[in-house]
């Protein structure tokens, strides 16, 4: 089922459910209209992305917010798989974690990541970190899905 093109889809990985919340709050800003889908690690990441149970009705994300340390299949992993898929590797994909360390920094865009962002401690910072990325992905870029639409490459073998 096709999303309204104009919604920006975004794939929240993320296993630390006080971010999620705070993800949540910032997306409740209805100035860019969007739609956030949480998954709580790579593994129900890759299940989403492929629309596997209990996905099959997932959207393509326009956009994906990663974070690196989660159980099972951690974000190196997960962003390893996403890049090497010529089905997702157009989707653009944020590292966005507690870690600052140059060891992740380095691993996370030798992976292909778009971009690396490390959370900040502040709760205001937080917030003004994230409405900056959803601006920027609501309304500056041009994103590969929207270049195709209607189909938005929803089906595309």
């Amino acid at each position: 089922m096709p999303t309204e093109p104009s919604v920006l889809q975004v794939l929240l990985v993320e296993d630390d459910l006080a971010d999620v919340a705070l993800m949540e709050s910032v997306f409740e800003d209805h100035r860019i209209r969007s739609e956030l889908h949480h998954v709580a690690d790579g593994e129900e990441a890759m299940a989403f992305l492929y629309r596997e149970e209990p996905y099959t009705d997932a959207p393509r994300p326009d956009l994906i917010l990663l974070d690196l340390n989660m159980p099972r299949v951690d974000g190196r992993q997960a962003l390893t798989l996403i890049k090497q898929d010529d089905k997702l590797k157009s989707i653009p994909v944020i590292v966005f974690t507690t870690s600052s360390t140059d060891s992740d920094i380095m691993a996370s865009y030798s992976r292909n990541a778009n971009a690396f962002i490390t959370k900040p401690i502040d709760l205001d910072q937080f917030e003004h970190v994230v409405s900056e990325i959803r601006n920027f992905y609501g309304h500056t870029v041009t994103l590969p899905s929207r270049v195709s639409d209607p189909a938005r490459l929803d089906d595309a073998d």
